[in-house]
């Protein structure tokens, strides 16, 4: 089961989660003074009221930055949410912050909340799992905490659960649009009737966000007859409708790792109050200009990474047969022309990459970055590992050598050794996929032909 809230954002004359988030905030403040933003121009137009919908960030704050072309990042995302005036929007999270509770997952959802803070989120729709962390962390100390929270009440309570509504002008005239969270599970679908109450005017939108996309229960809720907008877990990267256009409810997800945002439009006819529903996907993509704030709050986060020493804490996993990593250098006394050869291309400079725009030190980042972060005697950080471990070496896709190189190469290297796709997912070189040749080509230093699948013996 899982138990959500709905939490009612108050964004302006209150002081934030945590002591440490408002001097971070105050010490910004200097700094973005000087910088310049670029906002979208706002062109909404009069007879149009927007629903921003994004949700299930998963911990990802921006895209990794290894190749062009990727999608997602707080900093971008405001560029869209400004694209329309805060007086005909809401704009709406549906949750699931981050993976797990990890002590990088800690950090990375104080980071979240105060993102979404200084992006004016409306409402923010919290899992069993987020509500968990919100509470450990002190979201709802008094005093302490910007959110006026409406919790979403199980089962075996009486209480029905939260809703919340925001009323906004359509063409002159009151439009009421409530967000509430069901739990499918556990409820039954005619309670959701109880929940919204029937509708008195047709200038009333209703969405709902439910924990359960089979479609059993959409057809139950939409029996209902109450419901205008679905929004269901995410089952994809893409904010998508999976509904027809003009079904009711309006079926929805809003995707994943904050890589499109969802835009609902609901608009009125000029010649009568009845509303219509519109949804599109707006790519979140790398020409959007960043707000500045929230770069240097993505700053912010690399230091508080840095400061927890996550990579010297990070678990390491024993080598077999006592192997250890020895450093590219080590190979250079029997493979100098290879090693000369691979030495002048990108992968000897990965881990300089990461220094460039300060990542260094997170463990996400690092270990396509270095040889053998995951394992014993592989790399560690900077104060603990020489230079030797560095950068995308021989060992990454070779194994350790060790053994390999105290038999004179007589024994061949071992595991673990990694291939191309454990790096070169999607999420981080989306062109790699169909075109394995090319890439392999950029990175060919072997002197005698060989195919691909032959590189690592």
């Amino acid at each position: 089961m899982r138990l959500m809230i709905c939490i009612w954002m108050l964004i302006v004359g209150a002081p934030f989660v945590k002591c440490s988030q408002t001097a971070r905030a105050a010490q910004r403040a200097g700094a973005l003074a000087m910088a310049a933003k670029k906002p979208v121009p706002a062109k909404a137009a009069t007879d149009t009221v927007t629903v921003f919908l994004t949700g299930h960030e998963l911990g990802v704050l921006k895209p990794c930055g290894c190749t062009g072309g990727q999608l997602g990042g707080f900093e971008r995302r405001a560029a869209i949410l400004d694209s329309v005036p805060a007086s005909k929007r809401i704009i709406v999270d549906t949750g699931s912050f981050v993976y797990d509770q990890t002590a990088q997952d800690l950090i990375k959802f104080d980071i979240i909340v105060e993102a979404l803070q200084i992006l004016d989120y409306d409402l923010v729709s919290l899992t069993e799992s987020d509500l968990e962390i919100a509470a450990s962390r002190g979201l709802f100390d008094a005093g302490q905490s910007v959110l006026n929270t409406i919790t979403y009440h199980t089962s075996n309570d009486a209480n029905m659960p939260a809703k919340c509504t925001k009323e906004l002008l359509l063409n002159g005239k009151p439009v009421a649009v409530t967000v509430a969270a069901f739990d499918t599970e556990s409820r039954p679908s005619e309670e959701i009737t109880e929940l919204f109450g029937r509708k008195s005017t047709d200038r009333a939108v209703n969405i709902l966000i439910v924990n359960n996309g089979d479609p059993d229960v959409i057809d139950s809720i939409a029996r209902t007859e109450i419901v205008d907008c679905l929004i269901c877990p995410a089952g994809g990267d893409e904010a998508i409708q999976l509904s027809e256009p003009n079904e009711r409810p309006l079926v929805l997800s809003v995707g994943r790792y904050g890589r499109h945002v969802g835009k609902l439009q609901i608009k009125a006819g000029a010649a009568t109050d009845q509303l219509s529903l519109d949804f599109s996907s707006v790519d979140v993509t790398g020409d959007l200009p960043p707000q500045q704030d929230l770069v240097m709050l993505y700053k912010d986060y690399q230091q508080m990474v840095k400061d927890a020493n996550l990579l010297e804490q990070y678990p390491k996993s024993v080598l077999p047969e006592d192997l250890k990593f020895t450093g590219s250098d080590a190979c250079k006394m029997c493979h100098k022309e290879i090693y000369e050869k691979l030495s002048t291309q990108k992968h000897a400079h990965a881990y300089a990459t990461l220094v460039e725009v300060g990542s260094q030190y997170d463990p996400e980042c690092i270990s396509c970055h270095v040889v053998g972060f995951e394992y014993e005697t592989g790399f560690i950080s900077e104060k603990k590992s020489g230079d030797h471990l560095r950068n995308v070496g021989c060992e990454n896709c070779h194994g350790p050598g060790s053994i390999h190189i105290g038999s004179r190469g007589k024994k061949k290297t071992q595991e673990p050794k990694s291939d191309c796709y454990q790096c070169h997912t999607y999420d981080h070189s989306g062109a790699f996929a169909a075109n394995e040749k090319d890439y392999f080509k950029k990175i060919m230093h072997w002197t005698e032909p060989k195919p691909p699948s032959d590189v690592k013996n």
